[in-house]
């Protein structure tokens, strides 16, 4: 299991993982897809 979060670490650490993270961090101050989001987790906790 270390070994995936070292990978995720050193994806995060790259340029492709910071354009990434900073692509998400954007689409999550989205005032709409923050709503989309919150209705499909409204969605999958309610299917259990």
């Amino acid at each position: 299991m270390s070994a995936v979060l070292e990978r995720i670490k050193r994806f995060a650490k790259s340029p492709q993982g910071r354009r990434t993270i900073d692509q998400v961090r954007r689409t999550a101050a989205d005032p709409r897809r923050r709503a989309q989001a919150q209705q499909l987790l409204g969605k999958l906790r309610t299917r259990r």
